[in-house]
C-alpha cells in the first residue's frame, strides 16, 4: 500500500473518531447522570487542567525556561482577567508587555 493512502486513511479514521467522540456528549447528556460530588470534581479538574496548561505554556519553551518577558506578559494577562477586563484588552496588554520587555533586551 502506498504511504500516502495509509496516511489519508489514518487521518480519516481519526477525524471520524473525533467527530463521534464530540457528538457523544450532546447525545448522551440526558441519559448519563453523575452524582453532584462527581460533577463538582469534574469542574475542579477542568480548572486545574487549564491552569497547568497556562503554567506550562508560560514558563517553558522547548525543553528549557521561557524567559522573564513571557512570564511577565502572562502575569499581566492573569491580573487583567481577574479584574474582568475585556478579552481584547487582555491580549493586547499581554502582548505589549512581552514585546516591550523583549525590545528592552529582557529574555
Amino acid at each position: 500500500m502506498n504511504n500516502s493512502v495509509v496516511l489519508v486513511a489514518a487521518a480519516l479514521v481519526l477525524a471520524a473518531g473525533t467527530f463521534a467522540f464530540r457528538l457523544a456528549g450532546p447525545l448522551l447528556r440526558d441519559r448519563v447522570t453523575f452524582p453532584p460530588r462527581v460533577e463538582r470534581l469534574m469542574e475542579s479538574a477542568s480548572v486545574v487542567l487549564l491552569a497547568a496548561l497556562v503554567a506550562t505554556t508560560a514558563l517553558t519553551e522547548g525543553h528549557g525556561p521561557a524567559g522573564i518577558a513571557r512570564v511577565a506578559g502572562v502575569a499581566v494577562a492573569g491580573v487583567l482577567a481577574w479584574r474582568r477586563v475585556p478579552f481584547l484588552v487582555i491580549v493586547l496588554a499581554a502582548a505589549g508587555v512581552t514585546a516591550g520587555l523583549r525590545l528592552l533586551g529582557v529574555p
